[in-house]
């Protein structure tokens, strides 16, 4: 994660005195004074609850599980004068540490999930392995006429889902895309694809986004897949709206409604 966003996060609370003295001023001057009227009860209780909230959901970004009850005595020590056990820069520098903790141990565990599923669905009924332990498919409705080549542009809909089943993406409708710019396993599973026919295709991290990109790191992605048209002409402009080719995994990741 970023150091910009733990620095952000810590300076969370000053988002709501930023304002300079001139924009203040231009925020005042835009409202016409008509008449001198009674200012509107101020409730801070329920101010500083969703202030509090605002807090709460930067901390969650940060990706390390805090100590609630710490932060708050950071809260009413800072308030109190108190000094601060770390400098803002040793603070940073800490959780900048354990946020690569937390971020191997997330890639082992997922990685380790993902060879074990693979490895279980060999032995599913009708699963076909394209790359032992890397990708497989199962055919869920049979298509008709040629099939899809290496570098061939279908016009499919799909759904893009985790190992538990949360989707993470998904085609609106009918998508025209190129097999040379999707991910390495995605290309695999559809390479043979007749119109019409429908495959659940899952891939191994290594082929997919591994540790790259927005997605948890070592996701096992599976892949709901229909085509529509086997050769259907890609429209440059759609494929440059949607996410341009050039764009690196990890922003077509963040866009979670792209497959490349």
């Amino acid at each position: 994660m970023k150091r910009n966003v733990i620095i952000f996060s810590l300076c969370a609370l000053s988002v709501f005195s930023s304002l300079t003295a001139e924009e203040t001023a231009a925020v005042e001057t835009k409202a016409p004074v008509a008449e001198v009227t009674e200012a509107p009860a101020v409730d801070i209780v329920k101010i500083s609850q969703a202030f509090g909230h605002v807090i709460g959901k930067n901390l969650e970004t940060i990706g390390v599980k805090f100590d609630m009850a710490q932060v708050i005595k950071g809260l009413q020590d800072a308030i109190a004068g108190k000094e601060s056990p770390m400098t803002e820069m040793e603070c940073i520098q800490a959780i900048s540490a354990a946020q690569e903790s937390v971020f191997k141990q997330q890639c082992a565990e997922n990685l380790k999930c993902a060879e074990s599923f693979l490895s279980d669905n060999a032995k599913t009924e009708g699963m076909v392995a394209v790359e032992e332990g890397k990708v497989q498919y199962k055919i869920v409705e049979q298509g008709k006429g040629e099939t899809l080549q290496e570098h061939d542009s279908p016009l499919i809909k799909y759904c893009g889902k985790y190992l538990d089943g949360s989707v993470f993406g998904s085609s609106k409708e009918e998508e025209a895309i190129s097999l040379d710019e999707v991910i390495p396993g995605l290309r695999a599973g559809l390479i043979g694809m007749r119109e019409g026919e429908k495959r659940t295709v899952y891939i191994h991290p290594d082929l997919a986004y591994g540790t790259n990109g927005y997605l948890p790191p070592n996701s096992l992605l599976t892949f709901e897949v229909e085509v529509i048209k086997n050769k259907a002409p890609v429209v440059q402009e759609t494929v440059e709206a949607a996410s341009p080719s050039a764009a690196p995994p990890q922003e077509i990741a963040e866009s979670k409604t792209d497959v490349r």
